[in-house]
């Protein structure tokens, strides 16, 4: 979560997967259990291709596959043996970027590797007291922004455009009184393209989207009907294209059923699905057509309209009182039809390269492949 004093409430988290459906026949997915050669908590996981994927979680701990999986090699980066790695952007089989919470303000870290994970720099510390960076998330291997709960009426966010150094956006909306966002796996904003981005709020009396469509330079924030508190509010979005995307959330001080909605004009106006038919919050959501980062600065990630899984959606939930007991959830229509599957539990976040390739990661290191 965004607070520190929540924190601790979060280092538990698990899902079980959803059953997979084809246009016309429902079908399980393959699910691969694999070792990621660590047993701390895994948080957040990005793949870079069917064959690149890196996780990352407590502990100072990274791990990360060159062959899809099927070895893990995992690491700790010095001098974070006491932090989270809160989320991951992959690159390639040697550049990686991690951000990094704790208990202090210089805590909030971003760091990259050129190398594999052998050697890491750090290219920000946080000097600004009670700025909690949630997220981040890339356009490119050397564009991307990172995401704060608000300070005094601001969101202290920042830019890089060269992939080493970061600085502040001037230009982010307002802040809502006590507005802030969750650090659900990094998956509290999203990229598409090459220059828009959408963060989801909550903390406030209204749960926001915050967008922009100029990579970063300017921005605009649209009213989301989710439930929104202290408690409560949007913990993950996901877009498939420039028009339509996901976002969802809840209430972490119930075990009511989470919240989605959909937009389909670029996160101006959202539209509330059917609820998922598990309990707690909607913590992580991906979309299982997968978002990778461009291969160049040109390209844009467009999704076929024959595509049988480009509206495919799986979700992860939070339940209290442990958080540790969550279910997950996945709709192929964005939230018109939902399915579960109950048996597999423990898992914290969820990402795909493709339909074929996606992983979940969670607790004692745990990370399972799932193929549609």
């Amino acid at each position: 979560m965004t607070k520190s004093s929540l924190v601790v409430l979060l280092l538990a988290a698990s899902a079980t997967l959803a059953v997979a459906q084809a246009p016309i026949v429902v079908h399980s997915p393959k699910l691969t259990f694999q070792n990621s050669g660590t047993t701390q908590l895994l948080i957040a996981v990005s793949p870079v291709n069917s064959q690149i994927v890196w996780a990352a979680g407590t502990g100072g701990t990274y791990t990360v596959t060159t062959d899809g999986g099927n070895v893990w090699k995992s690491g700790i980066v010095p001098g974070a043996e006491q932090l989270q790695f809160r989320d991951v952007q992959g690159v390639s089989d040697q550049i990686a970027y991690l951000m990094s919470i704790g208990d202090n303000t210089t805590d909030f870290r971003i760091y990259k590797t050129t190398d594999g994970g052998n050697t890491w720099s750090i290219e920000f510390t946080n000097q600004t007291t009670n700025a909690f960076y949630d997220c981040f998330a890339f356009w490119t291997a050397d564009n991307g922004v990172a995401h704060s709960d608000s300070v005094n009426g601001v969101f202290p966010d920042i830019l890089t455009t060269d992939g080493l150094t970061w600085q502040s956006i001037a230009s982010m909306p307002p802040a809502l009184p006590g507005e802030a966002s969750f650090s659900s796996s990094g998956t509290c904003i999203t990229t598409q393209g090459t220059s828009n981005a959408w963060i989801t709020t909550g903390g406030a009396a209204i749960s926001r989207i915050l967008a922009t469509t100029d990579g970063g330079n300017t921005w605009h924030a649209y009213n989301t009907p989710l439930t929104s508190s202290p408690s409560a509010g949007g913990f993950s979005v996901a877009f498939r294209d420039a028009l339509h995307g996901v976002v969802g959330g809840g209430d972490l001080s119930t075990n009511h059923y989470g919240q989605m909605a959909v937009s389909s004009d670029g996160g101006q106006i959202w539209t509330m699905t059917k609820s998922p038919p598990i309990p707690g919050a909607i913590f992580c959501l991906a979309y299982a057509n997968g978002q990778t980062l461009p291969s160049t600065a040109s390209d844009e990630e467009v999704q076929p309209v024959s595509n049988p899984y480009a509206r495919t959606v799986v979700v992860t939930s939070e339940m209290e009182p442990n958080y540790s007991n969550g279910s997950a959830a996945w709709t192929p229509d964005e939230g018109k039809t939902w399915y579960t599957l109950s048996q597999v539990s423990g898992y914290w976040a969820v990402a795909f390269a493709d339909p074929q390739d996606g992983w979940f990661v969670g607790n004692n290191g745990q990370i399972l492949k799932i193929s549609f």
